[in-house]
């Protein structure tokens, strides 16, 4: 770290300090996100924090996973998916993915338009058709056109810091 760069903030280089690099961006509070697709190893989900709104016209949204996940060969080039954002009750499903890529036992799930799996009781869902996919560094950006979305009311499961928090008001 090279000292003091501004209001107390320490500079520094991230090409050269990734773990200070990924503290910096764990300061950024994300929602989470579980992305689901078919296969024919059966249903398959991934937890995700990479997500936003690209467009509203036309629909369109991104999520961003890893090369280096042993799932990526799952969704990077998936024709369709779906992107369930937790409710913050919903963290034993988050929690569930992030060991299992099947973790769909003992969960309310059916089957979407295209046999994609739909999460049941998320704060909502976007059911998307791959649009894009361009090559970022180690994470592919996958840009996903928005088919049907639903949403209800409540509070997200957000995650920050390295856990997961909620919102106080």
């Amino acid at each position: 770290m090279d000292g003091n760069w501004e209001h107390g903030m320490n500079g520094f280089d991230p090409a050269k300090e990734q773990r200070a690099y990924r503290d910096a961006l764990g300061s950024f509070a994300t929602g989470v996100t579980i992305v689901t697709v078919p296969s024919a190893d059966g249903p398959i989900g991934i937890a995700a924090n990479s997500f936003a709104s690209i467009s509203l016209e036309p629909p369109l949204v991104l999520w961003s996973p890893a090369k280096a996940s042993k799932r990526f060969d799952y969704f990077h080039r998936a024709p369709h998916f779906a992107i369930h954002v937790l409710d913050i009750h919903q963290r034993a499903i988050c929690d569930g993915f992030t060991r299992n890529k099947h973790a769909f036992d003992g969960l309310d799930w059916i089957t979407g338009d295209h046999g994609v799996p739909h999460i049941r009781g998320c704060l909502a869902r976007f059911e998307c058709t791959l649009d894009a996919a361009h090559d970022a560094g180690d994470h592919v950006i996958i840009v996903g056109r928005v088919n049907r979305a639903s949403f209800r009311e409540g509070q997200p499961l957000l995650f920050q810091g390295g856990r997961f928090v909620g919102i106080k008001g």
